[in-house]
C-alpha cells in the first residue's frame, strides 16, 4: 500500500532555511506526480506545489514561491521541499501527497516551527 514519511521539520529561527524529504513506497514513484502542503489549525491544506513524475518543471504557489523549491530523486524515491527565508506564517504541518489508487494519499506529516 502506498505510504509516505515525511521527515526534517523542527525549529527554525525568521530567515533560516529547511529542507524536508518525503520517503515514497508501496508505488512505482518515478510514476506519479507528487505534491506538497501544510495545514496549521482551523485552516485548510494549502497547497504550495507539485513537481511531475520525470521531475522537471516543478511548480510552486504564489504564496511561496521564490523561497520554496521542489525536487526528486527518482532513484531514492524521495521528495524534497527546500525551503528558504522562512516566516513565522509558514509554521504549520508539511505534508507530502500522491494521487495513487484512486485516491488521494497523505504521510503524517512534519511539523515546521519557525520562531525566535
Amino acid at each position: 500500500q502506498v505510504q509516505l514519511v515525511e521527515s526534517g521539520g523542527g525549529l527554525v529561527q525568521p530567515g533560516g532555511s529547511l529542507t524536508l524529504s518525503c520517503a515514497a513506497s508501496g508505488f512505482t514513484f518515478s510514476n506519479y506526480a507528487m505534491r506538497w502542503y501544510r495545514q496549521t489549525p482551523g485552516r485548510e491544506r494549502e497547497l504550495l506545489g507539485r513537481i511531475d513524475a520525470d521531475g522537471l518543471s516543478p511548480n510552486t504557489e504564489d504564496s511561496v514561491r521564490g523561497r520554496f523549491t521542489i525536487s526528486r530523486d527518482n532513484v531514492k524515491n524521495t521528495l524534497y521541499l527546500q525551503m528558504s527565508s522562512l516566516r513565522p506564517e509558514d509554521t504549520a504541518v508539511y505534508y507530502c501527497n500522491v494521487y495513487a489508487d484512486f485516491r488521494d494519499n497523505y504521510g503524517q506529516g512534519t511539523q515546521v516551527t519557525v520562531s525566535s
